[in-house]
């Protein structure tokens, strides 16, 4: 479908499994400081069949390194370099956030209003826990709106299409957390964003996109999807198996669906840090800028999240703002080191990911005494069986809210840690692998959400249910089986206490 050409000499090629620079200078290709990430883009390719990566550098008023690696485009021999536009997962969400950002410097909108002010009539959130009206726009942006788990993948040999953005965000535009009072990431809010781009400025979010942010920034290969033009250029996704993964796109394409080189997101990166290129316009004022850095979760997240970035007070022992992607063929990373002038990009067209591997290998390099994480080595102990607190030992009866109606639910927990849950008219199965912490129920079992879009998929259902008195109050999604994946539907579970 996508022809690709090769389209300059002097790239690298991949022969007999070896990687060879070629798209950096020669001082680049000689600069000791990267020897390490050299090593480990050698290894990811050579042992973990990532079909390429491409880097991008830039620090001290300079682009230090930019180099591609491996095949873009393994059937038609076409190679990688800094400049091949990749897709990019979750890094789209600092750029959909950007837009929000934008649209509020002109006053078309104002972050702290709540999102359904700016979402057409058709395509509104549902609240089930809270009021909706507390989901504010700012809340969407960092993740704390109290929105559920969710993405969906629409494969160009799969049937059928990605439908209307307001049809998912009725779907699945649900708050089942009270907004505000924790961290739960949720593509759908990134959905809801580049909706609510389009709702307030009257244009289509990727024009909007082109326009305001892309072509100021020199972002020449830059597009939300593949622009007409960028076809022959751009990388394909290769799968766990190393197969070509089939083109697909989003019900949510603020929070995944966009493209870019290594090159135009340090570019992005500088502009973030209130150091544009020359020929770069600064689209955000300082506040914006700052207010998008800015700690936005509550002390106990699990992670640090701003308005559209990470945020990491000790990364290597120094403050990161960043973001990383990760999807069937995509491994990305996006690093900004604010007090260091350092910018850096790791792409790759590969899972699994790899990418901030490579990004830390590259900031080890540039910052002085960088601390490398340890590698997580896999768990060789066995679980520990689960032990139910007495509170939450007993029957528990409610219902699934599906956006089709409402589906009977069943949850009994035994003493000995057994839990048995029944959806609907469904058999009784156990609830695996469960665990209780921080008063939150989490496991997952067998069975099948009754709703045409989870069902075309063989799915496992995932429980995460919060107990406040008598109630276990939270979300249940679909999350499919299939290589490669192709959704987590979330919907909300309201159970109370039956008997014990």
């Amino acid at each position: 479908m996508r022809s690709i050409l090769a389209t300059a000499l002097g790239f690298m090629v991949v022969l007999a499994g070896t990687a060879v620079p070629g798209t950096a200078t020669a001082s680049q290709a000689s600069d000791p400081r990267f020897d390490e990430a050299r090593t480990v883009i050698d290894e990811v390719i050579r042992e973990d069949g990532i079909a390429s990566v491409a880097v991008s550098v830039y620090k001290d008023g300079d682009f230090l390194w930019e180099e591609g690696f491996g095949w873009a485009d393994r059937e038609r021999r076409i190679r990688a370099t800094a400049h091949t536009p990749y897709s990019l997962a979750s890094i789209s969400k600092p750029i959909t956030a950007t837009a929000i950002m934008m649209l509020a410097e002109r006053g078309e909108l104002d972050i702290d209003r709540p999102a359904i002010e700016y979402l057409s009539s058709t395509g509104q959130l549902r609240a089930f826990q809270g009021r909706v009206e507390d989901a504010t726009v700012r809340r969407v942006l960092s993740h704390t709106a109290g929105l559920p788990l969710h993405y969906q993948f629409f494969y160009e040999n799969g049937g059928y299409d990605a439908p209307p953005s307001d049809v998912s965000i009725h779907r699945y535009g649900v708050v089942v957390h009270v907004p505000g009072e924790r961290y739960s990431y949720s593509n759908i809010g990134y959905g809801i964003l580049d909706r609510m781009v389009e709702v307030v400025s009257g244009q289509a979010f990727g024009d909007f996109v082109q326009r305001e942010i892309f072509s100021p920034l020199g972002m020449h290969r830059s597009s939300l999807d593949i622009r007409p033009g960028l076809e022959e250029h751009s990388a394909a996704r290769y799968g766990n198996q190393q197969q070509r993964v089939p083109f697909y796109s989003f019900d949510h394409p603020g929070a995944s669906a966009f493209y870019a080189s290594a090159h135009d997101l340090v570019r992005f990166g500088l502009v973030h840090l209130g150091t544009p290129l020359e020929d770069q316009r600064q689209i955000l004022s300082d506040e914006s800028r700052a207010a998008m850095q800015r700690l936005e979760t509550p002390p106990d997240s699990p992670r640090g999240y701003g308005l559209g970035w990470i945020v990491t007070d000790d990364h290597g022992g120094y403050r990161q703002v960043a973001h990383s992607g990760g999807m069937p063929g995509v491994s990305t990373q996006l690093q900004l080191y604010p007090d260091e002038g350092l910018v850096l990009a790791v792409v790759t067209n590969g899972s699994p990911g790899r990418a901030g591997r490579v990004a830390d290998a590259i900031a080890a390099g540039v910052l002085p005494d960088f601390e490398l994480p340890e590698s997580e080595e896999p768990s060789t102990e066995d679980p520990e069986e689960f032990s139910p607190p007495a509170e939450l030992v007993g029957s528990w009866e409610g219902a699934v809210e599906t956006y089709e109606g409402s589906v009977p639910f069943e949850l009994q927990v035994r003493e000995d840690g057994t839990v048995i849950v029944r959806l609907d008219d469904q058999l009784r199965t156990l609830l695996n692998d469960a665990e209780f912490e921080e008063d939150v129920l989490r496991g997952e079992f067998a069975g099948t959400i009754p709703t045409p879009d989870a069902r075309r998929q063989p799915h496992t259902v995932l429980l995460e249910a919060t107990l406040s008195g008598d109630n276990l109050r939270g979300s249940v999604t679909a999350r499919s089986t299939t290589d490669p994946i192709h959704f987590a539907l979330s919907s909300y579970i309201g159970l109370t206490r039956g008997g014990r």
